[in-house]
């Protein structure tokens, strides 16, 4: 790109920061008008919530403003690229998205779309695209390098089906060519896609690998979600209610980058709302299997113990380890139980959250990320130390 070009991208920051919300839902309207066959590939509940446009606003906004340096983008493009080799996405539906975005800013911005702008939108589109397509080539090349390893969808037979809680379900997959299956790094993620008839679509959902890695099966653990303007109910109803053992769905290989890296000298502290321990149940079994010896504490809030998946599971790995230690937070429950009542707050269990040297996992809707993140910068907690994973499209930037 140009300087020129440059300064004309970023002169349109002020106007991403407040329409750019505006500009992607006119985006993804005309890209599902236009070509329809890319619907199969998105959350279409996303698309209702408005969800996927805020993402997609945020990641323009944020190319926009780092265009003079990209590459320091490269955390975001990797959790993108990510999800789009979890979707099978190639290098022609850039060419689809691009041809409908620069088509929106123009159709968005009217006369403040002049040719000059659009021609540097242009290039910078073709620059982010080869950048994207170039680092997913590579995380698709290294998905087939594998032992078991595939890009696309594989058909997987349903071999269990576990009720973990009132609301959480688990699934145990296999291949249906009895084929072998490739490790992952705990904390990835499973694409799964069903047909709907209600919406005639195939439809794509991400759930947590929730074992460590053992060349058998994955497993998935879901949440029922109730209601239908909940943007996963559509599937996860569809799984509970209708997929049973013996059935086939598709998945995609393993991915995401919300991963365990902690070092065998280290102590980990797990911090999960809800259904955000399913990544990170696979985290600590597998420090289970491996004898990790540093202190591990587990902290999950839920509901109640009806609702409380993994609750004997996790109470039996801190039975047997003395290393591991385990606090649970319920909004109710029979005061016999020895749990804390109310929401997950850090500062109840005190410095024991607060361990040098410790990495932090956190996973669950964006306002308890937040808030556990705030509660540990704010005690002197590294940023670097602390990973998170927010389930859907991501809306925070905190590292």
């Amino acid at each position: 790109m140009t300087t020129a070009q440059k300064e004309l991208v970023k002169a349109t920051v002020p106007v991403l920061r407040e329409h750019g919300v505006l500009l992607t839902s006119h985006f993804y309207k005309r890209m599902f008008t236009h070509n329809p066959e890319v619907k199969h590939m998105f959350n279409m509940g996303n698309q209702q919530n408005s969800k996927q446009q805020t993402a997609l606003a945020m990641a323009v906004l944020a190319y926009a403003e780092h265009i003079d340096n990209p590459g320091v983008l490269m955390p975001v493009i990797d959790s993108i690229g990510q999800k789009h080799t979890s979707l099978d996405i190639r290098p022609e539906h850039y060419a689809i998205v691009g041809k409908h975005l620069l088509a929106s800013i123009g159709e968005v911005l009217g006369e403040a779309a002049t040719p000059e702008l659009l021609d540097a939108w242009k290039v910078a589109y073709l620059q982010l695209a080869g950048i994207m397509s170039g680092h997913e080539q590579t995380l698709y090349s290294a998905q087939t390098a594998k032992s078991g390893g595939w890009t696309g969808w594989r058909p997987f037979v349903v071999k269990r089906k576990v009720r973990e809680s009132d609301e959480i379900t688990s699934f145990y997959l296999s291949p249906s060519d009895n084929g072998p299956i490739a490790d992952f790094t705990p904390g990835q993620y499973l694409s799964v896609r069903l047909f709907l008839p209600e919406i005639n679509l195939l439809q794509p959902r991400q759930y947590s690998l929730s074992a460590a890695p053992n060349g058998e099966y994955y497993r998935i653990s879901v949440k029922k979600e109730k209601g239908s303007k909940h943007p996963d109910g559509m599937i996860s109803n569809r799984l509970h209610d209708f997929v049973k053992v013996g059935d086939v769905i598709e998945a995609s290989a393993p991915a995401g980058s919300f991963v365990f890296n902690a070092g065998d000298d280290q102590p980990v502290v797990f911090i999960s709302g809800g259904v955000g321990q399913t990544p990170l149940i696979s985290m600590l079994e597998s420090l289970v299997q491996k004898g990790h010896q540093q202190p591990v504490t587990w902290i999950h809030g839920c509901r109640s113990k009806d609702v409380h998946a993994f609750h004997s599971q996790v109470a039996k790995w801190s039975g047997q380890y003395e290393n591991i230690r385990e606090h649970f937070f319920y909004d109710q429950h029979p005061l016999q139980d020895a749990v804390y009542t109310g929401m997950v707050e850090l500062n109840r269990l005190g410095d024991e959250v607060l361990a040098e040297n410790a990495k932090y996992y956190i996973c669950g809707p964006a306002a308890f990320i937040r808030k556990h993140f705030d509660y540990l910068t704010g005690r002197g907690i590294d940023r670097a130390d602390i990973h998170f994973e927010e389930f859907g499209p991501a809306s925070l930037l905190l590292n």
